[in-house]
């Protein structure tokens, strides 16, 4: 038993309401529950109750035991004295307001119906289980499903405007700036996303601007930034970026952050940081006002449009300085640009529309619903147990669920437990 499931029990009055009565058997009438107060002070604020014949206006405090009100020390917070009635599951001590009256008890246990709690325990006593409604989850009907899906996605945004927020500050709120970090972070993939952030923020974003309309400077910077450029290469073009990369070293006081933090081992050729870079630099000398048109575009196409780049010719044979290839494009695929969308650029969108005020909702939703769904463990286990994902906003939707409220078994504030919890 704990305090959220008796939170929850007075919240949805999940009691018999009739013939309520206090440890000292005055007659309750809840005229008002009153608002769930998830800050500090008391339980639930302004309800309305009526014991016996008198009318009370007041905040409802609740306990799994009486004597939790002295362990929590309320008897000395002032936040206390408007409490009207004390809902507890077991009646252990007597408390007392301010003019020594016993305040009133109500022990809940004696009134809640059978089918929630036992509904209650069937939910938390599958501990082994993946999450603790795996056996119901799919019996749970779409209208609810659905609905909580959405609310599950925008909390995902918000919780990652949150954190983009942090490096918007660190930015003096350079939005454009911001986006170049973060796509850089994503370029990185998970192997080598932090490096690639560090290389990103390794200089101001300002000397990026000046040199991105000359694609060899531009190249110099963030390879000599980098580390790729210190050692002796037999290369006329890694000559050519070392040269420029000594000027602009000299020219904005540049200290690069050394090759050997990037990782190469067990990765496909295609994802080699040195060709994750230079897709990022032909992508910055193409779009000289990246962050402008992302902002505009609202359509899917466009966005890949948008990604179509082609990288510097010594690249398409190359994918390390030191080795020549085959021909090949290395153009970015569709699925590393969902990637992109779904990390950086949708969660950045959301924030910079909230600084203004002018949230669009449905344009993210209909982006999301034509990306196909992720791949990942999470997904696959939500797949096992029989919650499939059409797209990608419903794979958001389910990484929420599971890393923000199954994991932290926060069944009670999820619409899928309070659903499982209601049934009869």
């Amino acid at each position: 038993m704990n305090e959220d499931f008796l939170h929850y029990v007075w919240k949805y009055q999940l009691f018999s309401v009739h013939d309520l009565k206090t440890t000292t058997n005055e007659d309750v009438s809840i005229l008002k529950v009153g608002i769930h107060n998830y800050n500090s002070g008391p339980d639930f604020l302004n309800a309305q109750l009526k014991i016996d014949d008198q009318l009370w206006a007041g905040n409802v405090e609740i306990h799994l035991k009486s004597s939790d009100w002295y362990v929590h020390h309320h008897e000395i917070d002032e936040n206390y004295d408007a409490v009207i009635l004390h809902v507890v599951w077991e009646d252990d001590a007597t408390v007392f307001m301010k003019n020594n009256k016993p305040l009133p008890v109500l022990v809940l246990k004696d009134f809640v119906i059978a089918s929630a709690l036992h509904n209650y325990r069937n939910l938390f006593s599958t501990k082994q289980n993946w999450v603790s409604c795996e056996k119901e989850i799919s019996t749970v009907d779409d209208f609810t499903l659905d609905n909580w899906k959405e609310r599950l996605f925008f909390e995902r945004l918000e919780r990652k405007s949150i954190e983009m927020n942090k490096v918007l500050l660190d930015n003096q709120n350079d939005f454009e700036a911001v986006l170049f970090q973060l796509l850089a972070k994503n370029f990185g993939l998970k192997v080598n996303g932090d490096v690639f952030f560090n290389l990103a923020t390794s200089f101001d974003f300002s000397t990026l601007r000046k040199v991105r309309f000359d694609e060899t400077q531009l190249a110099a910077l963030l390879f000599g930034q980098a580390g790729f450029l210190e050692e002796v290469v037999d290369s006329e073009y890694h000559q050519q970026l070392k040269t420029s990369y000594n000027y602009l070293q000299h020219k904005y006081n540049l200290e690069p952050i050394g090759k050997v933090q990037f990782s190469f081992f067990r990765m496909r050729p295609p994802n080699f940081p040195t060709i994750r870079i230079a897709q990022l630099i032909a992508l910055y000398h193409c779009h000289q006002n990246l962050f402008s048109k992302m902002m505009q575009i609202e359509a899917l196409k466009e966005f890949y449009n948008l990604f179509e780049i082609d990288v510097h010719p010594f690249w398409k044979t190359h994918y390390t300085f030191e080795t020549a290839s085959k021909l090949s494009p290395k153009k970015l695929t569709k699925s590393f640009v969902d990637l992109l969308l779904i990390n950086t650029i949708i969660p950045l969108k959301f924030s910079y529309q909230k600084s203004r005020g002018e949230v669009n909702e449905m344009e993210f939703l209909k982006i999301l619903k034509k990306i196909k769904p992720e791949k990942n463990s999470i997904i696959s286990r939500f797949d096992d147990i029989g919650v499939q994902s059409k797209n990608a906003y419903e794979t958001q939707s389910l990484l929420e669920l599971k890393n923000n409220y199954c994991a932290k078994k926060r069944c009670l504030q999820c619409a899928i437990g309070v659903r499982l919890l209601s049934e009869k």
